[in-house]
């Protein structure tokens, strides 16, 4: 099989992860699970020793002095984005850089993964089948009624592969609906990673959304080259509509299939979700920095800099970050991007 090409999607603010995360140095570029930012392990989950070819970086111009700085030397190619028009254009353009034929891994790069090996192994089966034509998205084994993410309904097997056809992606559910979808077995989350081939999404773009399929060609026909970066001709990328790759192409065409991905994914959406995602103690409390527990049970404290020192707390957040204090519950951490200090940061 030809090297996978990893296509990294940098974008977005992390608020929800506000004080650590900024819009100087937004979630990717920080090491908020281990000594590696979420980009850098991104980029080190796809090496070229298993089958990978060296990454393709969409990015916009706020971001690219942290994504040139943290990809180093090396073969790594950067599309800079004019202004941000969500996942179907980002990958559009990606998929106009590269030869048709070529199989393109998408990647968000601020979510973990924990199992490399299991991310790895569905890459190379996702691989396959996207060479036989097929969309395919990563299926996230659920370990939760989670509400916050979109599901994908497992459909007929595809016959020789590991692979499954969907039989329809599915919006974010109340809790009842989760529950629902967790004891029948046959959903998973969708975690905004697929495979397929430059050039049948470029055609399953155009037939869905030819309006963006377009717009975002003339971007490039009219781009500049600038050594690993590429800019697409922002008059024209200014013309394109802003939408995500689920509801653009993937809930409508007939060629979309699933990979079941059981690797310890999170999308580290906001602390509890990091929390999750952190080494506990035997009270599930994680701590990071000058912190002090007695008597606390699944408690998460980070500091950079003043002691914090926390008594007989349950299900608490506490994160200090420069002049910037978060206290919060497990519950109200979904609602930290909406903090002022965070929509102002």
């Amino acid at each position: 099989m030809n090297p996978i090409t990893p296509v990294i999607l940098c974008g977005g603010s992390g608020t929800r992860l506000w004080p650590r995360s900024r819009k100087i140095k937004p979630k990717p570029f920080l090491p908020l699970v281990g000594d590696s930012t979420l980009f850098e392990a991104t980029i080190a989950r796809c090496p070229l020793s298993a089958g990978f070819a060296p990454p393709l970086v969409v990015t916009g111009t706020a971001h690219l002095g942290h994504v040139e700085e943290q990809l180093g030397a090396g073969e790594a190619r950067i599309i800079v984005e004019p202004e941000a028009k969500n996942t179907a254009a980002a990958i559009a353009l990606a998929a106009l850089r590269l030869p048709e034929d070529t199989v393109m891994l998408v990647c968000p790069s601020d979510h973990h993964i924990g199992d490399v090996a299991a991310f790895q192994a569905a890459a190379r089966e996702a691989a396959g089948l996207a060479a036989q034509g097929w969309l395919v998205a990563f299926g996230i084994s659920p370990s939760a009624p989670e509400t916050g993410f979109g599901y994908v309904k497992r459909g007929a097997a595809i016959e020789g592969t590991g692979g499954w056809q969907v039989e329809s992606f599915v919006e974010k559910p109340d809790l009842e609906r989760a529950m629902q979808f967790l004891a029948d077995g046959g959903y998973s989350w969708n975690g905004g990673i697929f495979a397929f081939r430059a050039g049948t999404f470029l055609q399953e773009l155009a037939a869905y959304r030819p309006a963006i399929a377009a717009a975002v060609r003339k971007a490039v026909e009219a781009g500049r080259e600038d050594g690993r970066r590429f800019h697409p001709d922002a008059a024209a990328f200014a013309a394109v509509e802003s939408e995500s790759v689920d509801y653009a192409v993937m809930e409508s065409t007939s060629r979309a299939a699933m990979v079941p991905a059981a690797m310890a994914w999170s999308d580290i959406g906001n602390w509890q979700a990091l929390h999750e995602a952190l080494p506990h103690d035997a009270a599930g409390n994680s701590t990071k920095g000058r912190v002090e527990l007695r008597d606390c049970a699944n408690v998460l404290v980070e500091t950079d800099g003043p002691r914090v020192s926390v008594i007989g707390a349950r299900n608490l957040i506490v994160v200090v970050d420069g002049d910037e204090v978060l206290v919060c519950t497990h519950e109200g951490a979904q609602q930290v991007g909406k903090l002022s200090g965070a929509a102002n940061q």
